[in-house]
């Protein structure tokens, strides 16, 4: 199996661990505050569940703002992208979305209606350009792919309770190839996330640290 695309654990090979519940001693604590507690003068968590494709979007805006309106150095700003439930796609690989029909499962259909067969949120569609016109529709200022956002300083957190779920939810309604138990998908996807996605605990309970203990400002898309 590859090796993990994200923050490797501190115990082995799949990020998180095996168990349902992450426990500690498969925590990378000291790689996770390295991360979310760099220097940074504003940080902004968004909190995504359900599937929204215009989050990205927001998430370009927050970056633009506070970039290009409020003065902050690029350098300064530190967002997080918060995924869990169906969100936690965005940070799957391509391998992950064709093998397991991610789209068809959680509905995410293209512009046909279709459902979309690989991460089409990742991949950069601008050259990465820091003098490029904030205003020309093709820049890097307005390309609201995963790729340039993290470039910029977008954090891809990967929910590892949601993956644990999602899993035991592939095998049930017949996405996983046959054969395939719950523990062998949720090791697929741990270590096939997209370059910089970083595994945390349950979601919910790392919005609660990003916000107490590193001030990162809470928002989510209605």
């Amino acid at each position: 199996m590859a090796a993990a695309s994200g923050v490797a654990s501190a115990q082995g090979a799949v990020p998180g661990g095996e168990h349902f519940v992450e426990r500690h001693a498969d925590f990378d604590a000291s790689g996770f505050a390295a991360v979310v507690g760099r220097p940074a003068q504003i940080r902004q968590v968004y909190e995504a569940v359900s599937f929204q494709s215009g989050l990205l979007g927001s998430v370009k805006n927050s970056f633009n703002g506070l970039q290009f309106g409020f003065a902050y150095p690029p350098t300064a700003i530190a967002i997080a992208l918060a995924g869990h439930g169906p969100s936690a796609a965005y940070g799957y690989s391509d391998e992950i979305w064709r093998r397991y029909r991610i789209g068809e499962f959680s509905k995410i259909v293209d512009a046909q209606g279709g459902p979309v067969l690989t991460n089409i949120y990742f991949a950069a569609r601008a050259t990465f350009d820091a003098t490029a016109d904030p205003d020309d529709d093709a820049g890097m200022y307005q390309d609201t792919s995963i790729e340039t956002l993290q470039r910029r300083g977008l954090i891809v957190l990967t929910c590892h309770t949601a993956v644990e779920e999602q899993s035991r939810a592939l095998v049930r309604g017949g996405f996983a190839p046959d054969g395939m138990k719950a523990r062998d998908v949720a090791d697929d996807i741990l270590t096939h996330l997209i370059p910089g996605a970083l595994v945390v605990p349950s979601m919910v309970a790392t919005i609660a640290v990003l916000q107490s203990t590193y001030r990162y400002a809470y928002l989510t898309p209605l």
